[in-house]
């Protein structure tokens, strides 16, 4: 249930762009840069890491549209829960498994992330300019976890799964039109 009077208690994240779109066309234009523009992850890989930190965080409605979001951009079906439960036996590429090990530390102890976190990453055949696109995403949501947890949204599965295909078709730029 919505924790604000004046959004329906079955809100989702579209009524609070909707309510608040001032703050919310500049942040779906940060996230058409941080998930699909330039990057050495694909859109899929990104969505995982945006699924990977909301499931870290318990964030059950963020971590399901990105997990749709993900597999409808050719990540395997179930490996983002998968990865949240046991990353070492997850269905995940494994050049992904230190990104999900960093951008989960990164998520539960920031400051206890090290040079040598990173260096696991670069390991793995990684840049640093992936380092650094795999941190945004973590950012990002990060703060997306805390808003829809702060605001009270919550959805059915049928709406996440169609809220995930939806993202994947128009991206986070055709979002920013439906505010219109």
């Amino acid at each position: 249930m919505a924790h604000f009077r004046s959004l329906p208690d079955d809100a989702v994240l579209m009524d609070v762009f909707r309510a608040y779109p001032e703050t919310s066309r500049p942040l779906l234009g940060y996230h058409e840069v941080v998930m699909r523009g330039p990057s050495p992850f694909t859109p899929g890989e990104r969505e995982l890491i945006a699924a990977y930190v909301s499931g870290v965080n318990a964030c059950a409605y963020c971590h399901g549209v990105h997990t749709v979001t993900a597999e409808a951009c050719g990540i395997e079906t179930g490996a983002a829960p998968a990865a949240v439960a046991d990353l070492d036996t997850a269905p995940v590429d494994e050049r992904m498994r230190p990104v999900l090990r960093y951008v989960g530390k990164l998520t539960r102890e920031p400051s206890s992330v090290t040079r040598a976190d990173a260096d696991e990453v670069l390991a793995a055949g990684w840049s640093e300019d992936a380092l650094h696109s795999a941190i945004m995403v973590c950012a990002l949501f990060n703060f997306m976890n805390r808003m829809v947890e702060g605001h009270g949204i919550s959805a059915g599965t049928d709406y996440l799964a169609t809220s995930g295909k939806r993202l994947e078709e128009l991206g986070y730029a055709g979002l920013n039109q439906l505010l219109s």
